[in-house]
């Protein structure tokens, strides 16, 4: 019998196909010609999700959002699984109830899983246990399954990768090292966003002795997560003329200007002059328009790719048990950004 799903949705139906006996899967020679909606094409199948390799046992990870065509990390991750010789394979995950998700994929083969928008915080409900930094935070970006027992353990590594990021921007901008202590210690660090992301890095920054300003659309939601870190709260309106010292830290945390909409801008450049260094989460496209704008205007600039690869490493150590492949999965988003 072959059973499958027409879609993006279905994905996961015909990539899993050699795990579960299907006596064969359909794709498509050339990418946008397909005889049936969401076939992937060949070479996908075979060099992206290493279709000979899967079998029985073959444990199942994947990233979890909606969007979800715009990730990279199948790329990043099926290519280490397979450089460390993991039996493992990692799929993009459409999902529009994470509850749904977790209830009906809960075989133990089903290891573990990455979030990203709009699930972090619904991803967090669905955990037996949370991991401290998780749940002050209030959301996750990972989750694993425990083989033992089959209950799902919640991390937030976004902070993680995100203030490295940062203070790896810090520290060629200042010339210091690595045993020197946080760069970001003392700063005025302005994040831009108070939903997960957001949070995570407002969260990172006052764990990093940071003095933390959070913008936001709305005032209320920013006043919430301010309060949560002992920072202080702006609208992003007010934030065109917050100019309280130089040398600040400005960390965007909201999905203005990713794909496909990478025209846009969360922050005038007017404003970006008041900056030393300015980060954008965004890693789709890797120089979005902030960015830019804020290299012209001579600041210092650091990419969501570090913070995605900073959180890639972490997450396939934790997905495998084995020391994840640096150097390998720093190449391979090279070639995808």
């Amino acid at each position: 019998m072959i059973a499958l799903v027409m879609g993006e949705k279905g994905l996961i139906s015909r990539v899993l196909s050699a795990k579960y006996g299907a006596f064969l899967t359909f794709g498509t020679i050339e990418a946008g010609v397909v005889s049936a909606p969401g076939q992937p094409t060949v070479r996908d199948l075979l060099d992206l999700y290493n279709f000979r390799l899967i079998g029985a046992d073959t444990k199942v990870h994947g990233e979890i959002g909606n969007p979800i065509g715009h990730v990279k990390s199948p790329h990043l991750y099926n290519a280490a699984f397979r450089s460390i010789n993991f039996n493992g394979i990692y799929l993009p995950l459409l999902v529009d109830n994470v509850a749904n998700f977790i209830d009906t994929y809960n075989s133990p083969d089903f290891a573990g899983y990455s979030y990203t928008i709009p699930h972090k915080e619904a991803g967090l409900k669905c955990c037996d246990e949370i991991d401290p930094h998780a749940k002050e935070i209030g959301a996750i970006n990972c989750m694993i399954r425990n083989p033992a027992d089959g209950k799902l353990k919640g991390y937030n590594v976004d902070y993680l990768g995100a203030i490295a990021a940062i203070e790896e921007g810090l520290r060629a901008l200042n010339g210091s090292s690595n045993g020197s202590g946080s760069p970001l210690a003392g700063k005025l660090f302005v994040v831009m966003g108070a939903g997960a992301a957001g949070t995570a890095l407002a969260y990172g920054g006052k764990q990093k002795g940071a003095r933390v300003v959070v913008a936001n659309r709305t005032y209320d939601k920013a006043k919430a997560l301010a309060n949560k870190v002992g920072g202080e709260a702006i609208t992003i309106a007010e934030l065109e003329n917050f100019h309280p010292e130089d040398g600040m830290v400005l960390a965007n945390a909201t999905s203005v200007g990713m794909e496909p909409r990478s025209d846009q801008t969360p922050l005038s450049k007017n404003a970006l002059k008041n900056y030393s260094l300015v980060f954008d989460a965004i890693y789709t496209p890797k120089w979005t328009r902030l960015l830019q704008e804020a290299q012209e205007s001579g600041a210092s600039v650091a990419f969501g790719t570090e913070m995605f690869l900073n959180q890639a490493f972490v997450q396939v150590e934790k997905f495998s048990g084995s020391p994840a492949p640096k150097h390998l999965i720093r190449d391979v988003l090279a070639r995808y950004t």
